[in-house]
């Protein structure tokens, strides 16, 4: 398994997600403005403020040349995972269903939450079981998730903020989703910033964890 870790111009937890990964199993940076790859096995769209988040947050992003090639890499069923800024990247990049909108605080928010596990029958949550408990940071002003009544079917929640821990009014408490595939999921909390003890939780780890776990071809 390798992991490539995209770097935009305005991420500023690219190096963090790639030392993550780097405690499964090999990882790679990917440069916004090239094509290739590199031969990877999954990707991870990081956080931060992509192209400064002009416009709207990961509008621009969305049209950068390697995303060109992470959406033929999604849709040929590589593993796909967006946190935070990549998760809104991949929902203006038609990968993942719903928006996110402003926080209903209209504030940045920053700290730890919990977060449970819908459903463990994704690549990113296989190392789980069904209801585990998560402690992971969020630190973010657009997190709210919202998408139109009846077009998010229960099965692509793949993770819900806990009662008392939904940092940002997001709709039915959604933390993270998935594609109707399943191979292509975002979440806003950073679970980049939750691998080690020292950090006060080691639970995002296991998404990564996951991941590694998937099968190459």
């Amino acid at each position: 398994m390798k992991f490539g870790v995209v770097r935009f111009p305005g991420s500023c937890d690219e190096v963090d997600a790639l030392m993550a990964c780097r405690r499964f199993a090999d990882a790679d940076l990917l440069w916004h403005g090239d094509r290739d790859l590199g031969g990877i096995d999954a990707v991870i769209v990081p956080g931060g403020f992509s192209y400064g988040d002009y416009l709207r947050v990961g509008a621009i992003a969305r049209f950068s040349p390697l995303m060109e090639s992470v959406i033929d890499f999604a849709r040929d069923g590589g593993p796909v995972l967006g946190i935070c800024n990549g998760f809104q990247v991949l929902c203006e990049a038609g990968l993942l269903p719903g928006a996110l909108l402003p926080n209903d605080s209209l504030r940045f928010v920053c700290r730890q939450v919990e977060v449970a596990v819908e459903n463990s029958d994704t690549p990113f949550t296989r190392a789980c079981e069904e209801g585990d408990l998560l402690s992971i940071p969020v630190k973010h002003t657009t997190g709210r998730y919202y998408a139109p009544p009846g077009t998010l079917p229960e099965e692509q929640v793949v993770l819900r903020y806990v009662p008392g821990h939904n940092p940002n009014g997001s709709m039915d408490d959604v933390a993270g989703v998935c594609n109707e595939a399943g191979n292509v999921m975002g979440l806003m909390p950073h679970p980049e910033h939750a691998v080690d003890p020292l950090t006060g939780s080691a639970d995002g780890g296991r998404l990564f964890e996951s991941l590694a776990m998937v099968p190459v071809a």
